[in-house]
């Protein structure tokens, strides 16, 4: 996620860290090489203009104390206006006590509506909600279908009418459907185009009439760029949204369209799609998103990730293995697919501060899960609870079994034995201390640094 931008960016702000003061000069200089990353980011012209011009307002007026440098008060600065610019807040998306509330989901084709409907409803879900979803594209042959197969996938029911072809029609009895089946929330998927048209415009400000929705997502592909903030003007001139949401955030090196599409239709950016997955979806953070685009990481939404798969019972029972050297493969084999249910891991590393740009051109192998698991089970219930007992023949037939590799199966069992040595040695009760103060609040953790 914005490999490109972090890069350049990380190259200028070395450059601005390193000034002994604040001049009118340097400011001027370092602004301009920003400038050029923005423009080479396709980040909106007017966007960067009255970005740049505030931190220069801001630079040049500031008293610099004597524990931080000119260079690091600039670079705070740029932080500061750059968590502005997108936002400065979370916004959470809009409920009512009616039931159900409406939430229209609106876009171009190809942008993602259908699947981020799908998520958008197992996200609510998990937050104690009863969605229902509402199949409203009449026109793409697959539409409805696929909507269907997510809506099963999710465990959450579908409303469509094959037969009928009046999206208004189908909204309204969605919404009479959603009323007397107690679900509370009513999710519309509606049709798109491969570009803006009256017709289609037309049909969802009927639905927008008729049903009056507490939410209106405009659904974009950041990795259009420029583009997509052109698209997000044009429709909020016609529909007046209440939120943005940015798919395949995580295929996204440049981040032009997140840094400019607040900015210039005034509306909120609400989520963020960062896979395929239906779990892969996150609310979007001004200043988490500020301060991975600088390179510095996102260490609270990284805490929180982990503590979603965090199971304080079997951390308990873990500690105790650890202590008497218990610790065996069926263990380890929990442990890898906790970590998996965090997310793709080239996204996961892209939150520890530091990482991200160094993830340029790196292609994280997804896949080392697969294999890992494979080998471990492809060994009898004796060899993963007793690993001492694994020789040469029952290497070569686990490798054979898991369709790897001697080497890869010596290379597992090497790091499962140097992972118990450094569990063995590890201060469990400062790991709960830190633990705790995790848990107080991931607020607290906004000024950590690492």
């Amino acid at each position: 996620m914005f490999e490109d931008l972090q890069y350049k960016l990380d190259t200028v702000l070395k450059k601005i860290r390193g000034q002994g003061k604040i001049t009118e000069k340097n400011v001027d200089d370092s602004l301009r090489e920003v400038r050029r990353v923005l423009f080479d980011a396709d980040v909106n012209y007017k966007v960067v203009t009255n970005f740049l011009k505030q931190v220069k307002e801001r630079s040049l007026g500031q008293n610099v104390i004597n524990s931080i440098t000119p260079g690091q008060l600039i670079v705070k600065i740029i932080n500061d206006e750059l968590i502005s610019l997108m936002g400065s807040e979370k916004a959470d998306v809009v409920l009512s006590d009616r039931i159900p509330s409406v939430i229209l989901i609106v876009g171009l084709q190809g942008s993602g509506k259908t699947t981020f409907s799908a998520k958008l409803a197992k996200y609510l879900k998990t937050k104690g909600r009863s969605p229902l979803l509402a199949a409203c594209d009449v026109y793409r042959p697959a539409a409805k279908e696929q909507l269907k197969v997510l809506g099963k996938q999710i465990e959450v029911p579908v409303f469509s009418e094959d037969e009928s072809t009046n999206a208004v029609k189908i909204s309204k009895e969605a919404f009479e459907f959603a009323r007397k089946n107690a679900r509370d929330v009513l999710i519309i998927d509606t049709a798109g185009r491969l570009s803006i048209d009256e017709k289609m415009m037309q049909e969802v400000s009927d639905i927008k009439t008729a049903l009056n929705p507490e939410e209106i997502l405009f659904v974009v592909d950041s990795m259009t760029g420029q583009d997509a903030v052109n698209t997000a003007k044009t429709f909020h001139d016609k529909l007046d949204y209440t939120g943005i949401v940015l798919t395949k955030l995580d295929g996204d090196t440049k981040g032009g369209a997140a840094i400019s599409i607040r900015a210039v239709v005034n509306k909120p950016v609400k989520f963020v799609g960062i896979g395929e997955k239906l779990d892969a979806i996150e609310q979007f953070h001004p200043d988490r998103m500020a301060s991975r685009i600088l390179g510095m990481g996102d260490i609270v939404g990284f805490v929180e990730k982990a503590q979603e798969q965090f199971d304080l019972n079997e951390a308990s029972k873990l500690e105790e293995k650890y202590k008497k050297n218990q610790f065996d493969f069926n263990d380890y084999l929990s442990q890898l697919k906790q970590i998996k249910k965090m997310g793709s891991m080239q996204n996961i590393l892209s939150m520890l501060p530091g990482v991200g740009k160094n993830l340029k051109d790196v292609n994280v192998d997804e896949k080392i899960f697969v294999r890992l698991e494979a080998i471990i089970l492809s060994m009898t219930y004796e060899e993963r609870a007793n690993p001492s007992v694994l020789n040469g023949t029952r290497r070569r037939r686990i490798a054979n079994g898991s369709g790897t590799t001697i080497q890869d199966v010596n290379k597992l069992i090497k790091q499962f034995e140097e992972m118990k040595k450094m569990m063995k040695n590890m201060n469990f009760n400062k790991m709960r201390g830190m633990m705790k103060k995790m848990n107080v609040s991931p607020e607290s953790l906004k000024n950590f640094k690492v």
